[in-house]
């Protein structure tokens, strides 16, 4: 099976590579720097979500693929709290595309105050941490879990209920 997968991104990429190894025999893999078309730091579910429709629907244009994963993160404010948030798509060859959300976990105020003033989590993550490529790795909730939940593993969660309402149509039909 041909699988797009709409990012670079090492935390993305892997998460994708991992979850679906499980479940389709020999998938092969073509990451491509597929466009967003919203911000470069969503800022609301919403936004979010349609960063990774964008993503899925864009990569799987892009290449032709079977399937095509698109992954995004993001922030939301309930309350005036911030949270990291996270959401992925999964577009089909046939069209229909499927979407899922990740866990969330509150920034710190500092850290809130820096996005709020326009800046992007993955360079004020950087300079928090005094650590390079924090959104490759660990990412933010990596960061803020003490490393009890990665970035890609937060991904992988989200991959895994993509896949999962992929196969549940497939006999459902």
């Amino acid at each position: 099976m041909n699988i797009a997968i709409g990012t670079t991104n090492k935390a993305k990429t892997e998460a994708v590579e991992v979850i679906a190894r499980k479940y389709f025999d020999k998938p092969i893999f073509t990451c491509v720097k597929a466009a967003s078309q919203v911000s470069d730091q969503p800022m609301t579910h919403e936004e979010t979500r349609l960063g990774a429709i964008n993503r899925s629907k864009n990569a799987i244009d892009e290449t032709g693929a079977q399937l095509s994963f698109g992954l995004e993160g993001g922030v939301t404010e309930i309350d005036g709290v911030m949270y990291v948030c996270n959401w992925g798509a999964l577009t089909v060859s046939n069209g229909t595309t499927y979407t899922a959300s990740g866990a969330q976990i509150i920034l710190p105020e500092e850290i809130a105050q820096e996005i709020r003033a326009e800046k992007e989590l993955g360079p004020v993550m950087e300079q928090y941490t005094q650590r390079r490529d924090i959104r490759q790795g660990a990412g933010a909730v990596g960061i803020f879990t003490q490393g009890l939940v990665s970035r890609q593993m937060m991904f992988e969660h989200i991959v895994s209920l993509l896949i999962g309402q992929y196969l549940f149509s497939l006999t459902h039909e």
